[in-house]
């Protein structure tokens, strides 16, 4: 079997071009015309950023709602999005505008944040990089990715399920390359529930479901 190589990335966030939000009115019409990149960013890229930091929501989306609009309910109904359930970035920016306007039909004012809390769009470029780990077997899979930077879980159970094959992460990907006797690793792995976690959770479950695996060491 081709070993597996363990990648690793980090993001290079700079401004969309796009004028911040100061109101819900002022996100909703932000969200409309943004790019795909500054969406995937500010939906899929805050578990990899240092500076994101709410046990609560998965998006800055669903955070600037509670935080700075004060619309709990808002934020609920943002932050129960999966955008890793979504096909494209336009089916997740048309669901994201849906409960918007449907929050905007219940309010008879529209929320502002106060200066200085406006919501900047942002987008990234991911920067890969090769750390020169190799994986021969899917028995050592679990060992070796609770060594794993978080980022490097991000890169490959996360990120990956936007590039082709859609929705499936790499060790997933490789581990059906392995045969069909690997198949009990393949269904330890999609047993995690993995977007409402953060990264270290992910890779220290990864890590163990793979051990609970029979016959693995």
């Amino acid at each position: 079997m081709t070993p597996f190589e363990v990648k690793d990335c980090a993001l290079l966030i700079r401004m969309s071009g796009l004028a911040p939000a100061s109101n819900l009115r002022e996100l909703r019409d932000r969200i409309a015309v943004c790019s795909g990149n500054a969406l995937f960013h500010h939906y899929c890229e805050t578990t990899l950023r240092t500076t994101f930091d709410n046990p609560d929501y998965r998006n800055d989306f669903a955070v600037w709602a509670k935080l700075y609009l004060g619309d709990r309910v808002l934020a609920e109904r943002l932050g129960i999005l999966d955008p890793y359930a979504f096909h494209t970035m336009g089916e997740l920016r048309a669901a994201t505008l849906e409960v918007i306007d449907e929050r905007l039909g219940e309010l008879t004012m529209v929320p502002w944040a106060r200066p200085g809390d406006e919501l900047f769009f942002m987008e990234s470029t991911t920067v890969v990089f090769d750390t020169g780990i190799r994986i021969a077997n899917p028995s050592r899979l679990g060992a070796t990715i609770r060594k794993m930077t978080n980022s490097s879980v991000y890169f490959h159970f996360l990120e990956a399920r936007r590039r082709p094959p859609m929705q499936v992460d790499d060790f997933t990907s490789w581990l059906m390359d392995c045969g069909e006797e690997y198949r009990p690793y393949i269904d330890a792995v999609s047993s995690i529930d993995f977007y409402f976690n953060s990264l270290g959770f992910l890779r220290r479950e990864l890590a163990r479901v793979l051990a609970s695996v029979k016959g693995t060491k």
